[in-house]
């Protein structure tokens, strides 16, 4: 499954042969970046494949440039939130591969009350909210809001 955009992403958009046209953008809470000569143009959602494709039709639409080729990479992407039981609750960057061990030690750490065996994540997939627990080993993705809970002794 490929990384879809989001809101707060940052991304970098290449133009082969074009070195002068790559620029950086972050999409907008509305989903979309204002790229130069093209306005807005809809990111959220996309592969950077598929953002890619879109912003070099469009070019090659408006004879901008006939025979455009744009790559996109993501340069930043959305924050997580790491909350509860850890040292330093708050925002975090997230890194591909990220775990929640991972990012609880992003954190600081885990406290002496907390309990480590998993945490709760709340993630927005698909326009709809999705719960769920999460283990040491599983993966975090860009926008996650983990909550670490205090044991019971």
């Amino acid at each position: 499954m490929q990384y879809k955009l989001g809101t707060d992403d940052e991304v970098r958009l290449m133009t082969y042969g074009q070195d002068q046209l790559t620029s950086d953008f972050r999409i907008d809470s509305a989903g979309n970046i204002d790229v130069p000569l093209l306005g807005n143009v809809h990111a959220s959602g996309l592969t950077t494949r598929e953002l890619g494709e879109n912003v070099t039709a469009e070019l090659r639409r408006k004879a901008i440039l006939r025979d455009a080729k744009i790559a996109v990479q993501v340069t930043a992407y959305r924050l997580i939130s790491v909350i509860g039981e850890v040292e330093h609750p708050g925002q975090y960057a997230y890194q591909p591969g990220m775990t929640l061990l991972s990012a609880v030690a992003a954190a600081g750490g885990f406290t002496y009350r907390s309990w480590e065996h998993y945490a709760y994540a709340i993630r927005q997939e698909g326009g709809s909210t999705v719960t769920g627990l999460l283990y040491p080993q599983n993966f975090v993705k860009p926008g996650d809001v983990i909550k670490v809970y205090e044991r019971h002794f």
